[in-house]
């Protein structure tokens, strides 16, 4: 008798702890429907309480909520995107028990450079040693990791170069690994139309015009890489405050100019960039996912699903399914999450 009611307690416990959670780190319950839908109102990570820690080369940004005792979850966001790409994403896995951490990428939000010195490098291995770092400084020693654009290719390299760090990933679009030499070879026509922004950015006028009109140049994209998805002007807001980062555009147009070789990252990191040119398997349990209407350039899933060599499993999400597909469908993306993890 006794086992049963311990664990009815435990599940109880578990459960206040991480309704607490939610209060205590700032997150609260918003009203994501019209107010004639039926369905109950999404609870929304208001991510109020950002906290800043020194990790590498960065003081970083970063978002908290559940139990500090749960499992791990690091969650990374894309271009033009931020944290709260993850705002209802968040609270669905605090309830599922988890330790939940969001940070702004270089570039974004509240992260910062320490040095004025340091070059304000996008290049794909940096991005994912930001990360290493962070967890580091955290005393983080393993994490289930989950992105998208961005930070889908970061949470492929770490679980490929650092397999050790991570338990398992959820990637949205599959394997990102790319390579300099790889991206010399011309798409086909339709393709490299999808790319017109990298090539804009490529031209001293494109860095100049992202300069001056970053916040109407990422709501144009928003609205191309997610056609069906019908965002308010308050959404777009609350993520495009996290693009006034001083060094913002320096770190998008070094990240795009890297990839066509227009520009050299540093030579500290080009062993590992060595590494991630050879398209390395990744062996950590795995879910990929791909919305059915991502407007964003991106692979066909039959292309990378043989680059995981560990278990997995590929998830299609239809209605409308942008490539922001945390934000859109933060239900699939959280389960994906949750479901990983019991591989």
């Amino acid at each position: 008798m006794s086992d049963p009611i311990n664990t009815r307690r435990r599940r109880l416990l578990g459960t206040t702890v991480a309704g607490i959670s939610l209060l205590e780190l700032g997150l609260s319950v918003s009203a994501n429907a019209q107010s004639n839908d039926a369905k109950p109102a999404a609870r929304l990570a208001s991510f109020e309480n950002i906290r800043q820690v020194n990790a590498g080369a960065l003081n970083m940004g970063y978002a908290e909520a559940g139990p500090q005792n749960g499992p791990v979850v690091i969650l990374l966001h894309g271009w033009p995107y931020d944290i709260y790409s993850f705002a209802e994403v968040t609270p669905l896995l605090v309830s599922a028990g988890y330790r939940v951490i969001v940070p702004y990428l270089r570039g974004y939000g509240s992260t910062r450079f320490l040095s004025a010195d340091t070059l304000r490098n996008g290049q794909q291995s940096v991005v994912a040693l930001d990360i290493i770092a962070l967890m580091d400084a955290l005393k983080i020693d393993k994490a289930i990791f989950g992105g998208f654009d961005w930070g889908a290719r970061t949470v492929n390299i770490i679980a490929a170069l650092w397999p050790e760090r991570c338990k398992a990933m959820v990637s949205v679009s599959g394997y990102l690994i790319g390579s300099q030499e790889a991206n010399r070879a011309p798409l086909p026509p339709k393709a490299e139309l999808a790319w017109w922004y990298q090539f804009y950015f490529a031209t001293e006028r494109g860095y100049a015009g992202y300069e001056a009109n970053r916040h109407d140049f990422n709501k144009l994209i928003w609205h191309t890489a997610s056609p069906k998805w019908n965002f308010d002007d308050a959404i777009f807001e609350r993520s495009a405050e996290s693009f006034n980062n001083p060094d913002h555009v320096a770190i998008v147009i070094h990240n795009y100019r890297w990839r066509l070789g227009l520009v050299k990252g540093e030579p500290q990191y080009d062993d590992l960039e060595k590494r991630l040119a050879t398209a390395p398997l990744i062996s950590v349990p795995t879910i990929t996912m791909e919305g059915d209407a991502n407007g964003a350039a991106h692979p066909d899933p039959a292309a990378y699903a043989k680059k995981f060599s560990g278990k997995y499993a590929h998830r299609n999400i239809g209605g409308g399914i942008g490539h922001n597909l945390p934000q859109e469908a933060p239900k699939a993306f959280a389960d994906a999450v949750i479901d990983v993890a019991r591989f």
